[in-house]
Protein backbone atom coordinates (compact mmCIF):
# COMPACT_ATOMS: atom_id res chain seq x y z
CA UNK A 1 0.00 0.00 0.00
CA UNK A 2 0.98 3.79 0.01
CA UNK A 3 1.90 4.84 2.92
CA UNK A 4 3.76 7.85 4.65
CA UNK A 5 6.65 5.60 5.67
CA UNK A 6 7.03 4.70 2.08
CA UNK A 7 7.10 7.90 0.91
CA UNK A 8 9.90 8.50 3.51
CA UNK A 9 11.49 5.71 2.34
CA UNK A 10 11.48 6.58 -1.00
CA UNK A 11 13.35 9.92 -0.43
CA UNK A 12 16.05 8.14 1.65
CA UNK A 13 16.36 6.12 -1.35
CA UNK A 14 16.26 8.53 -4.51
CA UNK A 15 18.04 12.01 -2.08
CA UNK A 16 21.72 10.70 -4.64
CA UNK A 17 20.06 10.25 -7.70
CA UNK A 18 17.17 13.48 -7.97
CA UNK A 19 17.18 17.15 -7.70
CA UNK A 20 15.93 18.83 -4.69
CA UNK A 21 13.83 21.16 -6.57
CA UNK A 22 13.45 25.30 -5.63
CA UNK A 23 10.41 26.50 -4.28
CA UNK A 24 9.88 29.94 -5.74
CA UNK A 25 7.58 32.58 -5.57
CA UNK A 26 6.75 35.18 -7.65
CA UNK A 27 5.36 39.00 -6.29
CA UNK A 28 3.38 39.62 -9.86
CA UNK A 29 1.75 36.20 -9.45
CA UNK A 30 0.73 36.90 -5.85
CA UNK A 31 -0.78 40.25 -6.88
CA UNK A 32 -2.64 39.44 -9.65
CA UNK A 33 -4.39 36.32 -7.46
CA UNK A 34 -4.64 37.92 -4.49
CA UNK A 35 -2.96 35.15 -2.69
CA UNK A 36 0.03 33.89 -1.24
CA UNK A 37 1.75 30.85 -3.96
CA UNK A 38 4.45 28.68 -3.85
CA UNK A 39 5.87 27.11 -6.92
CA UNK A 40 7.70 23.53 -6.37
CA UNK A 41 9.74 23.64 -9.74
CA UNK A 42 9.22 19.98 -11.24
CA UNK A 43 10.35 21.82 -14.70
CA UNK A 44 13.91 22.05 -13.29
CA UNK A 45 14.23 18.55 -11.71
CA UNK A 46 16.42 16.04 -14.09
CA UNK A 47 14.93 14.60 -17.25
CA UNK A 48 12.90 17.43 -16.94
CA UNK A 49 9.69 16.53 -14.86
CA UNK A 50 8.87 14.78 -11.84
CA UNK A 51 8.51 11.50 -13.08
CA UNK A 52 12.46 10.13 -12.61
CA UNK A 53 11.05 10.50 -8.79
CA UNK A 54 9.17 7.53 -9.11
CA UNK A 55 11.12 5.42 -12.00
CA UNK A 56 14.57 5.71 -9.95
CA UNK A 57 12.18 4.95 -6.63
CA UNK A 58 10.63 1.58 -8.61
CA UNK A 59 13.78 0.85 -10.28
CA UNK A 60 16.10 1.13 -7.22
CA UNK A 61 13.75 -0.83 -4.93
CA UNK A 62 13.95 -3.86 -7.73
CA UNK A 63 16.53 -6.85 -6.39
CA UNK A 64 20.10 -7.40 -8.55
CA UNK A 65 18.64 -9.85 -10.02
CA UNK A 66 15.34 -7.86 -11.70
CA UNK A 67 18.09 -4.82 -11.82
CA UNK A 68 20.36 -7.44 -13.97
CA UNK A 69 17.68 -8.30 -16.34
CA UNK A 70 16.20 -4.77 -16.85
CA UNK A 71 12.88 -3.14 -17.28
CA UNK A 72 10.47 -2.11 -20.00
CA UNK A 73 8.12 1.37 -19.70
CA UNK A 74 5.18 2.43 -22.23
CA UNK A 75 5.43 6.38 -22.81
CA UNK A 76 5.84 8.94 -25.19
CA UNK A 77 6.94 11.51 -23.14
CA UNK A 78 8.34 12.51 -19.76
CA UNK A 79 7.95 9.00 -18.02
CA UNK A 80 10.31 7.35 -20.91
CA UNK A 81 12.70 10.11 -20.22
CA UNK A 82 12.43 9.24 -16.68
CA UNK A 83 12.67 5.61 -16.81
CA UNK A 84 15.43 5.59 -19.72
CA UNK A 85 17.66 7.92 -17.16
CA UNK A 86 16.54 5.89 -13.93
CA UNK A 87 18.25 2.40 -15.62
CA UNK A 88 21.12 4.65 -16.87
CA UNK A 89 21.68 5.45 -13.25
CA UNK A 90 21.13 2.50 -11.96
CA UNK A 91 23.34 0.36 -14.36
CA UNK A 92 20.43 -1.57 -15.89
CA UNK A 93 18.94 -1.87 -19.19
CA UNK A 94 16.04 -0.09 -20.75
CA UNK A 95 13.63 -0.59 -23.29
CA UNK A 96 11.22 2.04 -24.01
CA UNK A 97 7.80 1.59 -26.06
CA UNK A 98 7.08 4.44 -27.78
CA UNK A 99 4.33 5.26 -30.69
CA UNK A 100 5.48 5.42 -33.84
CA UNK A 101 4.09 9.56 -33.54
CA UNK A 102 5.80 10.55 -31.02
CA UNK A 103 8.06 13.58 -31.01
CA UNK A 104 11.10 13.01 -32.72
CA UNK A 105 12.87 15.30 -30.04
CA UNK A 106 11.63 12.75 -27.02
CA UNK A 107 12.69 9.59 -28.83
CA UNK A 108 16.36 11.37 -29.14
CA UNK A 109 16.24 12.04 -25.77
CA UNK A 110 15.46 9.04 -24.79
CA UNK A 111 17.98 7.25 -26.61
CA UNK A 112 19.98 9.58 -25.46
CA UNK A 113 19.86 8.55 -22.13
CA UNK A 114 20.42 4.87 -23.23
CA UNK A 115 17.50 3.23 -23.43
CA UNK A 116 16.30 1.04 -26.49
CA UNK A 117 13.41 2.50 -27.94
CA UNK A 118 10.25 0.28 -29.76
CA UNK A 119 7.65 1.45 -31.29
CA UNK A 120 3.52 0.88 -31.42
CA UNK A 121 1.14 2.12 -33.43
CA UNK A 122 -1.07 3.77 -31.17
CA UNK A 123 -4.42 3.26 -33.82
CA UNK A 124 -3.99 0.01 -33.59
CA UNK A 125 -2.02 -1.39 -30.47
CA UNK A 126 -2.62 -1.41 -27.27
CA UNK A 127 0.47 0.02 -25.67
CA UNK A 128 0.49 -1.49 -22.30
CA UNK A 129 -0.12 -5.06 -23.92
CA UNK A 130 3.07 -4.08 -26.42
CA UNK A 131 5.30 -3.26 -23.38
CA UNK A 132 4.13 -6.06 -20.96
CA UNK A 133 4.69 -8.71 -23.77
CA UNK A 134 7.89 -7.38 -24.46
CA UNK A 135 8.26 -7.93 -20.21
CA UNK A 136 7.55 -11.40 -20.36
CA UNK A 137 9.49 -12.28 -23.54
CA UNK A 138 12.64 -10.84 -22.45
CA UNK A 139 12.15 -11.26 -18.54
CA UNK A 140 12.03 -7.48 -18.31
CA UNK A 141 10.72 -5.52 -15.12
CA UNK A 142 7.87 -2.98 -16.06
CA UNK A 143 8.04 0.24 -14.63
CA UNK A 144 4.09 1.84 -15.07
CA UNK A 145 3.99 5.42 -15.59
CA UNK A 146 1.68 5.98 -12.53
CA UNK A 147 -0.14 2.75 -11.20
CA UNK A 148 2.84 1.64 -9.25
CA UNK A 149 2.90 1.95 -5.49
CA UNK A 150 6.54 2.39 -5.52
CA UNK A 151 6.60 4.63 -8.18
CA UNK A 152 3.09 6.94 -6.28
CA UNK A 153 5.50 6.85 -3.04
CA UNK A 154 8.52 8.17 -5.44
CA UNK A 155 5.84 11.32 -6.47
CA UNK A 156 5.30 11.77 -3.63
CA UNK A 157 8.58 12.89 -2.20
CA UNK A 158 7.96 16.02 -3.94
CA UNK A 159 5.03 16.99 -1.35
CA UNK A 160 7.68 15.97 0.93
CA UNK A 161 9.87 18.45 -0.08
CA UNK A 162 7.49 21.46 -1.01
CA UNK A 163 6.33 20.85 3.14
CA UNK A 164 9.76 20.89 4.55
CA UNK A 165 10.35 24.23 2.89
CA UNK A 166 6.88 25.92 3.46
CA UNK A 167 5.44 23.89 5.94
CA UNK A 168 2.54 26.34 7.21
CA UNK A 169 0.64 25.74 3.26
CA UNK A 170 -2.97 25.35 3.43
CA UNK A 171 -3.37 23.23 0.51
CA UNK A 172 -1.55 22.02 -2.56
CA UNK A 173 -2.74 21.74 -5.82
CA UNK A 174 -0.70 19.17 -8.36
CA UNK A 175 -2.10 18.34 -12.14
CA UNK A 176 -4.01 14.81 -12.48
CA UNK A 177 -3.24 12.74 -15.25
CA UNK A 178 -3.11 8.74 -14.33
CA UNK A 179 -3.23 10.62 -10.94
CA UNK A 180 0.29 9.27 -9.20
CA UNK A 181 1.46 12.74 -8.85
CA UNK A 182 -1.48 13.52 -6.61
CA UNK A 183 -1.82 10.02 -4.79
CA UNK A 184 1.73 10.58 -3.54
CA UNK A 185 1.28 14.14 -3.36
CA UNK A 186 -1.53 14.03 -1.40
CA UNK A 187 -0.44 11.12 0.96
CA UNK A 188 2.63 12.73 2.00
CA UNK A 189 0.72 15.74 3.20
CA UNK A 190 -2.24 14.75 5.02
CA UNK A 191 0.62 12.60 7.04
CA UNK A 192 1.98 15.93 7.88
CA UNK A 193 -0.82 17.91 8.00
CA UNK A 194 -4.03 16.11 8.12
CA UNK A 195 -6.13 19.61 7.83
CA UNK A 196 -4.24 20.54 4.58
CA UNK A 197 -7.05 20.46 1.89
CA UNK A 198 -6.03 19.36 -1.78
CA UNK A 199 -6.87 19.60 -5.10
CA UNK A 200 -6.63 18.23 -8.45
CA UNK A 201 -6.70 19.90 -11.57
CA UNK A 202 -7.67 18.34 -15.42
CA UNK A 203 -7.69 19.89 -18.73
CA UNK A 204 -11.58 20.21 -19.84
CA UNK A 205 -11.98 17.01 -21.96
CA UNK A 206 -9.36 15.36 -20.17
CA UNK A 207 -12.20 14.97 -17.18
CA UNK A 208 -11.27 11.38 -16.27
CA UNK A 209 -10.84 11.52 -13.09
CA UNK A 210 -13.66 14.19 -12.58
CA UNK A 211 -16.45 11.63 -14.17
CA UNK A 212 -14.97 8.78 -12.07
CA UNK A 213 -15.45 10.61 -8.88
CA UNK A 214 -18.94 12.01 -9.43
CA UNK A 215 -19.82 8.68 -10.49
CA UNK A 216 -17.63 6.87 -7.23
CA UNK A 217 -16.09 4.06 -10.32
CA UNK A 218 -13.66 4.62 -12.85
CA UNK A 219 -14.85 5.96 -15.79
CA UNK A 220 -13.66 5.41 -19.57
CA UNK A 221 -13.48 8.29 -21.60
CA UNK A 222 -12.57 8.87 -25.56
CA UNK A 223 -9.23 9.62 -25.96
CA UNK A 224 -8.73 13.07 -25.14
CA UNK A 225 -7.93 16.23 -27.36
CA UNK A 226 -6.39 18.70 -25.10
CA UNK A 227 -3.01 20.73 -25.13
CA UNK A 228 -2.14 19.05 -22.13
CA UNK A 229 -0.45 15.94 -23.67
CA UNK A 230 -0.11 14.59 -20.18
CA UNK A 231 -3.59 14.17 -19.17
CA UNK A 232 -4.32 12.59 -22.26
CA UNK A 233 -5.31 9.23 -20.23
CA UNK A 234 -8.61 7.96 -20.32
CA UNK A 235 -9.33 6.68 -17.31
CA UNK A 236 -7.77 7.03 -13.91
CA UNK A 237 -5.55 4.07 -12.19
CA UNK A 238 -6.69 1.33 -10.68
CA UNK A 239 -4.28 1.82 -7.82
CA UNK A 240 -4.59 5.77 -7.47
CA UNK A 241 -7.92 6.04 -7.92
CA UNK A 242 -8.90 5.13 -4.42
CA UNK A 243 -6.49 7.99 -3.06
CA UNK A 244 -8.22 10.46 -5.22
CA UNK A 245 -11.02 9.42 -3.79
CA UNK A 246 -10.26 9.52 -0.31
CA UNK A 247 -7.65 12.88 -0.21
CA UNK A 248 -9.17 14.87 -3.17
CA UNK A 249 -11.30 17.79 -2.41
CA UNK A 250 -12.39 18.80 -5.64
CA UNK A 251 -10.91 18.01 -9.35
CA UNK A 252 -10.73 21.39 -10.77
CA UNK A 253 -10.81 22.06 -14.83
CA UNK A 254 -9.00 23.99 -17.09
CA UNK A 255 -9.51 25.27 -20.56
CA UNK A 256 -6.62 24.69 -23.19
CA UNK A 257 -6.46 28.72 -23.55
CA UNK A 258 -6.23 29.03 -19.65
CA UNK A 259 -3.25 26.82 -19.97
CA UNK A 260 -1.99 28.54 -23.04
CA UNK A 261 -2.02 32.06 -21.31
CA UNK A 262 -0.92 30.74 -17.98
CA UNK A 263 2.06 28.86 -19.48
CA UNK A 264 2.98 32.75 -21.29
CA UNK A 265 2.57 34.61 -17.99
CA UNK A 266 5.58 32.06 -16.40
CA UNK A 267 7.32 32.34 -19.06
CA UNK A 268 6.93 36.09 -19.65
CA UNK A 269 6.95 37.00 -15.84
CA UNK A 270 8.25 34.69 -13.53
CA UNK A 271 11.05 33.80 -16.60
CA UNK A 272 10.27 29.76 -16.20
CA UNK A 273 9.73 27.05 -19.32
CA UNK A 274 6.89 24.89 -18.22
CA UNK A 275 5.03 22.44 -20.72
CA UNK A 276 1.20 22.58 -20.52
CA UNK A 277 0.71 19.95 -18.24
CA UNK A 278 2.85 21.12 -16.08
CA UNK A 279 1.58 24.44 -16.04
CA UNK A 280 -2.30 23.00 -15.20
CA UNK A 281 -1.98 23.30 -10.99
CA UNK A 282 -0.62 27.34 -11.48
CA UNK A 283 -3.50 28.23 -14.37
CA UNK A 284 -6.53 26.65 -11.75
CA UNK A 285 -4.63 29.30 -9.63
CA UNK A 286 -4.37 32.00 -11.73
CA UNK A 287 -7.55 31.78 -13.30
CA UNK A 288 -9.75 31.38 -10.08
CA UNK A 289 -10.97 27.98 -9.53
CA UNK A 290 -9.64 27.80 -6.13
CA UNK A 291 -12.12 28.16 -2.66
CA UNK A 292 -11.81 31.68 -1.93
CA UNK A 293 -11.24 30.89 1.60
CA UNK A 294 -7.92 29.04 0.33
CA UNK A 295 -4.76 31.48 1.06
CA UNK A 296 -1.34 29.61 0.98
CA UNK A 297 -0.88 27.68 -2.33
CA UNK A 298 1.65 25.40 -3.48
CA UNK A 299 1.32 24.51 -6.63
CA UNK A 300 3.68 21.83 -8.39
CA UNK A 301 4.76 23.24 -11.70
CA UNK A 302 5.31 19.40 -13.01
CA UNK A 303 7.48 19.45 -16.13
CA UNK A 304 8.87 21.75 -18.57
CA UNK A 305 9.42 19.00 -21.78
CA UNK A 306 8.17 21.50 -24.28
CA UNK A 307 8.28 21.02 -27.86
CA UNK A 308 10.61 24.49 -29.08
CA UNK A 309 8.35 25.33 -31.59
CA UNK A 310 5.13 24.84 -29.90
CA UNK A 311 6.69 27.20 -27.20
CA UNK A 312 7.50 29.37 -29.95
CA UNK A 313 4.05 29.25 -31.21
CA UNK A 314 2.97 30.08 -27.58
CA UNK A 315 5.17 32.96 -26.95
CA UNK A 316 4.23 34.65 -30.15
CA UNK A 317 0.41 34.25 -29.87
Amino acid sequence: MLMFETIKEAQRRICSFVHRTPVITSRSFNERVGREVFFKCENLQRAGAFKIRGATNKILALSEDERGRGVVAFSSGNHAQAVALAARDANTRAVIAMPTDAPQTKVIATRGYGAEVRFYDRQRDDRELFARNIAESESLTLVPPYDDYLVMAGQGTCALELLEDVPDLDSIVTPCGGGGLFAGASTAAKAINERIRLFAVEAEGADDTLQSLRRGERVCIPPPATIADGMRNQAPGALTFPVLQRNAEDVLLISDDEIIETMRFILFRMKLVVEPTGATAAAAVLFGKLPGDVRRIGVVLSGGNVDPSALAAIASS
